[in-house]
């Protein structure tokens, strides 16, 4: 907006982060009374309120929190413009935002992780495991890793790390005591373990003698909205569950699952780094994203 000042919003940053005038204006190097007049201006610019002020507490609005998730990129930004004239070309520095599913982050990314804060001391990392699909965009990451296709957004680019299969698996004491399915018709007597989040329910698809794809029926009486509980759920005996074979292969070669019909062919899933599109990548995200290229094997 004309006329808005970058250090108001600055200000204002430093104060929702802190969650008190007095704590932000330190961090600014402003006098309480300085930071209060700097958010003030902001919010007259923007026509709206960004903080709820009460006597014991101070906390984001809705319009606080939408502004603050792009006042952190406006921040970035400018970190970024002085990184280029005051550092080496391509030494990456600053916060690196990034986003996975649970079980993946935990069991394959953080080593990636460690690698790259070892390797560029002065970046830091901000990660958020989850199997919720994030807003890239919207809540402010520079990349998130995705398991299957990417869905098309023009704001982002898409690159293709990786690829995966999915294996039927069962716990030892489960086929101990009821058996396995000796064919896909039979699968449908057993209690089958689905991810399912937001009203998408995973689709168990495998391919006929003819090698044409298709969907199988299956029981389940037990759908969870993450990989790492489906993998808990099995290794309690709960039932068969399809599962990217990152996360079971382990427990297979161990005897603690055991492989479910490995005759037949199920499907292979795209691991993609997904990450806004910008004419200049900057460094930490592109080093970060060819570590991941040249190093991810699955």
């Amino acid at each position: 907006m004309a006329g808005t000042n970058i250090n108001d919003i600055a200000v204002f940053m430093a104060v929702a982060d802190a969650g008190s005038f007095s704590a932000g204006a330190r961090v600014s190097g402003l006098t309480r009374s300085a930071a209060g007049k700097a958010v003030s201006r902001l919010e007259d610019r923007l026509g709206v309120r960004l903080l709820n002020r009460t006597t014991r507490a101070l906390s984001l609005t809705d319009e606080g929190r939408s502004f603050h998730a792009h006042g952190q990129r406006i921040i970035d930004a400018v970190d970024q413009a002085e990184a280029s004239v005051s550092s080496p070309a391509g030494v990456p520095r600053g916060i690196l935002r990034l986003s996975a599913p649970h079980a993946f982050g935990q069991r394959v990314i953080m080593p990636f992780i460690e690698r790259f804060l070892a390797q560029w001391p002065e970046t830091q990392i901000e990660a958020s495991f989850t199997d919720r699909l994030v807003d890239v965009v919207g809540e402010g990451f520079d990349l998130v890793i995705r398991f299957g296709s990417a869905s098309v957004d023009s704001r982002l680019v898409s690159r293709v790390l990786a690829r995966d299969r999915y294996l039927l698996v069962a716990s030892a004491h489960y086929v101990d005591r009821y058996g396995k399915p000796s064919n896909l018709d039979e699968l449908a007597k057993h209690p089958c373990l689905a991810f399912s989040s937001r009203g998408h329910r995973q689709q168990w698809r495998f391919t006929d003698a003819e090698g044409r794809w298709f969907s199988a029926p299956v029981r389940s009486r037990l759908r969870l909205d993450s990989g790492e509980a489906l993998h808990n759920a099995i290794g309690r005996n709960l039932g068969i569950g399809l599962m990217p074979s990152f996360l079971v292969a382990e427990d297979i070669h161990s005897g603690r699952f055991v492989h479910i019909l490995p005759e037949v062919p199920t499907e292979t899933v795209e691991i993609s780094v997904l990450y806004p599109d910008r004419r200049l990548l900057d460094p930490r995200v592109r080093q970060f994203i060819d570590l991941l290229a040249s190093g991810l094997r699955l």
